[in-house]
């Protein structure tokens, strides 16, 4: 893998882990589809450093709403009432909504990480992706069951959480499908999308640690490009949060749901002309 290879993908993981289309069908197509040949021993590694570089995005992001969150929950320990204020209660119900992708993670860790090495699956999945964001706009014109995060309470967050079981999938957006869970509660758009991105931190943290194992594989000849790929992730995981959440104030699904179909499409119609 070259630098420019890393920044590129490193940038693609930044943009598409926070918008709805999916960055692990991202960081699998895009090399298959330019022919890319990349040692999977290293881009496993390299993906895993990625989600580190966007984990940072949205700390830094989310940075005074998370010191807030987790400062309450503690208080709320501390007096023995965890759900005792608004924000106590959105740290717990943002723990409950961690749980359900956790333990599938854990339970299908193999038949996760073999869909990683089958574009064409992928492909399909990105293109399910896209109908899941249609259906995402349709519970939007169905009648609220919540109007607001302060209003959630547990089932919604374990609803959420089913949603997030489905983005362990290749091709299916993690953003986009707690977004989509969100708007099944009754939240708007803009406050789905705040969950989902709050969310982001207690799945990727879980998971970065759980997968922290693969950096021996890091070599010397190996660091630059991992490097180049963290920071670009970063960066522009950033960049992608802010825009994400000025466009949703005002923005629909479809425009991504189009783009999931067609990048889908594209790269199911180029295994028919390879095989």
């Amino acid at each position: 893998m070259t630098w420019v290879q890393a920044l590129i993908l490193g940038a693609l993981q930044g943009a598409t882990e926070f918008l709805p289309i999916s960055s692990s069908g991202h960081l699998v197509l895009f090399p298959w589809l330019f022919g890319w040949d990349i040692d999977p021993e290293v881009l496993f590694p390299f993906a895993v450093v990625l989600h580190w570089g966007t984990l940072l995005a949205v700390i830094a992001a989310f940075w005074s709403d998370l010191v807030r969150l987790i400062s309450a929950a503690f208080h709320g320990i501390r007096k023995r009432d965890p759900f005792g204020t608004a924000d106590a209660k959105l740290a717990w119900l943002l723990i409950a909504a961690t749980i359900p992708a956790a333990l599938a993670g854990v339970l299908f860790s193999d038949l996760i990480r073999g869909a990683f090495a089958q574009p064409q699956v992928v492909a399909l999945l990105l293109i399910v992706n896209g109908g899941l964001l249609m259906l995402g706009e349709w519970f939007r014109t169905r009648r609220s069951s919540v109007s607001a995060l302060s209003e959630f309470e547990l089932p919604d967050a374990i609803v959420i959480g089913l949603f997030q079981v489905m983005a362990l999938l290749p091709g299916i957006s993690r953003s986009g499908s707690t977004i989509v869970g969100g708007l099944s509660r009754g939240l708007a758009r803009l406050e789905s999308a705040r969950f989902a991105l709050l969310l982001a931190v207690p799945i990727m943290l879980g998971a970065g640690i759980v997968a922290a194992g693969d950096f021996r594989t890091i070599t010397s000849d190996s660091a630059q490009e991992f490097a180049v790929g963290f920071i670009a992730a970063a960066v522009v995981g950033f960049a992608a949060i802010r825009w994400l959440l000025q466009f949703l104030s005002h923005g629909s699904l479809r425009g991504f749901a189009a783009y999931c179909a067609v990048l889908g499409l594209a790269a199911v119609a180029t295994a028919v002309f390879r095989a």
